[in-house]
């Protein structure tokens, strides 16, 4: 029999959330916010939801707290309201090298924590709310028999096809064609969309009789988003300006690429995935960048730039269009995925992927949408072509559904939840099948770079496993705040992954979650926290080289919920100003502050990137573009390419790499002190380059070739001289003799 609630009734809901659905206190408002669309097509949907309560939590302003009408711009209400941004901005100042003021540093924060808890509580912060859920058909489980037992058949048959590790036309074609056919059997059409032919006719008359209609909240979108692309791509063929032995890997892979060997996953330098290698050889072929480090650098780029929009419509369809904004430009400028993007390894393809398929995620669940839970499968499976840290996204999504079957959102809807997790997986398998295949002929390959790090099959664990992951785990999650690790090549070593506006922002908005999570137990609200751990699990889990945690490219996906998290902080703060300061002053004071906090953080940001990076860079990369030169010009004047050589030297420049700069990516001009009477066979002038204080080298080619011209070509870098012997042309040895 029904009967009232008691408050042990409420008390134990809140307690054991997890057994059903929660008991609250009513207030006179609409408690279930989930609108049932009666035709279920997207129009329908459309307008029940944004003629209801849901619509009020989609808008950009959403105070729970009634601003007092006689605060007009007071600067208690300032004091008040900013007092804990600005104490956790001073807490992350003083944690900045080289002050380093530990015990200050985490008293501040800690009373920073208080005090946001405590605005929370009193609705002074107001955290945007998580859009309602609506249903979309949800219930709808019926698909094409037909063209899924096709897509299977098809399947089968190009698993088989693959397992030459080998791109075909047949086999992509194969491939393709069964991806196709498992999109019909699943995707749920709208009937009102198939009509696009009139509406494409009256949308193009409305385009020719009104003209083209800009608000300006689009321009302010395009304004943020150009300010991050002009990041992205701002002095690009300088920071970096060198490369290392992983582009030199890369572009021999390319050099395949575009001479005809289509691998499906790249053996070479411990095993590397294809999407990096293909994305390049397209971008050198648009582009006619050659085989080069620009074109490694405009594929990463482009990528780096194309994640971007998903940053907004990740935080638009969680949250508002405001938190998707500050998200995408806070992102767009950020130091730490600014310098993944530019180091132009595949690395850059971790965050790419991790935004759509978490994009497509939140979407699905916010809208009960199989069609949203597919694109997320797809995107998933397109991820693991990616990078290896990639791999770790597929428990990601487990914890999702875990979380979300758990909370009382799934209340309903835990039966159709897991024919949404069998389709993303499916589809994510299905998009995946020839890395399968080649992970099922070669599993020791195809996971050796990942075992290397995580087992002792390369070097022995330097202690227990366990406590080496906590001491990981420790490390990386403080790493926004102090050390990101001692990695030179993709970060500024040892200081904050975040610059101090982006630290202070995410801890206050993770604050703010944990506090909203324990008042109303909404599980995307401790899915986003729990993301950050999972995405930087990778970097975790390198037990048996523990110096190489934190690194920022094996935590690279975290970057999505994290500057997440930045856009939800600052917009609180933004509706909290625009609720308590009534009149024009809250909207001005707001939109000021937050301008004032991005152009802090693009100073500190740009000479993150641009000055400290490219400084510390350039002094320990070696000047392989110098060495190329000159062997470039000597071919192009009194010598051949044929004729030249560099003596190897420990822990110095990679070879390669100064046949790939010198126009001759075939060659490997490495040659060692105790080769040079080879040389002696070669006819014409002959140039050796070695390094200055390489003794050895000197004294010997002087006894090979005694009348050979030493000199010094001196850097644009300081000490990164190099010498250069030449030898003019001399008779053959024998007749010498």
């Amino acid at each position: 029999m029904d009967h009232e609630p008691t408050v042990l009734d409420y008390v134990r809901s809140k307690i054991f959330f997890w057994r059903g659905e929660q008991i609250e206190i009513p207030t006179g408002e609409p408690h279930d916010l989930e609108f049932q669309a009666k035709a279920g097509t997207e129009d329908d949907l459309q307008r029940v939801a944004t003629s209801g309560p849901a619509f009020a939590l989609a808008t950009d302003s959403q105070p729970t707290a009634q601003p007092n009408p006689k605060e007009q711009l007071s600067l208690s209400v300032l004091v008040r309201l900013l007092a804990p941004l600005v104490l956790a901005l001073i807490a992350q100042r003083l944690l900045e090298p080289p002050e380093r003021a530990i015990a200050t540093g985490v008293a501040l924060y800690a009373i920073a924590a208080a005090w946001v808890v405590w605005a929370s509580w009193r609705g002074e912060w107001l955290l945007a709310e998580r859009l309602a859920e609506y249903r979309l058909g949800w219930k709808e489980s019926s698909f094409r028999p037909i063209s899924l037992l096709a897509a299977v058949v098809l399947a089968v048959v190009a698993f088989v096809s693959f397992g030459g590790n080998q791109f075909t036309i047949l086999n992509l074609m194969v491939w393709t064609l069964s991806i196709v056919l498992f999109l019909r059997a699943f995707w749920k059409t709208n009937p009102a969309s198939q009509h696009w032919i009139p509406r494409l006719r009256h949308a193009w008359n409305a385009f020719l009789s009104d003209g083209i209609s800009i608000s300006p909240w689009t321009v302010l979108v395009i304004g943020a988003f150009g300010l991050a692309v002009f990041f992205r791509l701002y002095m690009l063929d300088q920071v970096p300006g060198e490369m290392f032995s992983d582009h030199a890997e890369n572009l021999l892979d390319v050099s395949g690429v575009l001479n005809g060997d289509h691998q499906i996953f790249f053996p070479r330098n411990g095993g590397r995935e294809p999407l990096l290698m293909y994305l390049t050889a397209v971008v050198a072929q648009i582009f006619n960048t050659g085989l080069s480090f620009t074109s490694l650098k405009v594929a990463t780029a482009l990528v780096g730039i194309f994640t971007l929009p998903f940053m907004y419509l990740t935080g638009k369809e969680f949250a508002n269009r405001r938190v998707g904004l500050l998200a995408m430009v806070f992102a767009g400028i950020a130091y730490w995925p600014n310098v993944i993007t530019r180091v132009a390894l595949r690395f850059t393809l971790y965050p790419f992927f991790v935004a759509p398929t978490l994009y497509f995620l939140v979407r699905g669940f916010r809208r009960r949408s199989r069609n949203d839970f597919i694109l997320a499968g797809v995107f998933l499976g397109l991820g693991l072509y990616g990078a290896s840290p990639f791999r770790i996204v597929p428990l990601l999504i487990l914890v999702a559904f875990g979380l979300y079957a758990i909370h009382r959102e799934s209340h309903g809807a835990r039966k159709p939840a897991v024919r949404w997790l069998a389709l993303t997986g499916f589809s994510s398998l299905l998009v995946f099948l020839p890395l399968l295949r080649y992970w099922i002929s070669d599993p020791h390959g195809f996971s050796y770079r990942a075992m290397s790090r995580l087992t002792g099959i390369e070097q022995a664990l330097p202690g227990p496993p366990l406590g080496i992951f906590l001491k990981n785990t420790w490390k990386a999650m403080i790493m926004f705040f102090w050390d990101n690790g001692e990695t030179w090549v993709h970060s500024v070593t040892h200081r904050p992954a975040l610059e101090v506006i982006s630290a202070a922002l995410f801890f206050t908005g993770v604050v703010l979650l944990m506090v909203r999570y324990v008042r109303k137990r909404e599980w995307m609200d401790i899915f986003w926290l729990v993301s950050v751990p999972l995405l930087m699990l990778p970097s975790i889990l390198s037990l048996a080289f523990p110096a190489e945690n934190p690194s920022l490219i094996r935590t690279g996906g975290a970057v999505v919920p994290v500057f997440l998290i930045v856009g939800l902080s600052l917009d609180s703060l933004m509706a909290g100003l625009k609720a308590s300061l009534s009149g024009p002053w809250g909207g001005r004071v707001a939109w000021g502050i937050a301008a004032v906090l991005l152009l802090g953080s693009i100073d500190r940001n740009h000479d993150l990137v641009f000055t400290q990076f490219r400084t510390q860079f350039d002094s320990r990369s070696w000047n392989a573009s110098e060495l190329g030169a000159v062997i470039r010009q000597y071919a192009d004047t009194i010598g051949e390419e044929e004729s030249a050589w560099v003596i190897g030297y420990p822990h110095w420049v990679d070879t390669r790499l100064v046949g790939i700069l010198a126009g001759v990516p075939a060659r490997d001009y490495a040659l060692w002190v105790d080769q040079l009477e080879t040389t002696l066979d070669v006819p014409g002038v002959k140039m050796f380059l070695f390094k200055s204080e390489d003794g050895d080298a000197r004294d010997r080619l002087r006894q090979v070739y005694p009348d050979g011209n030493l000199d010094t070509y001196e850097s644009e870098i300081e000490g990164k001289d190099f010498c250069i012997y030449l030898v003019q042309a001399v008779e053959h040895l024998a007749d010498r003799q």
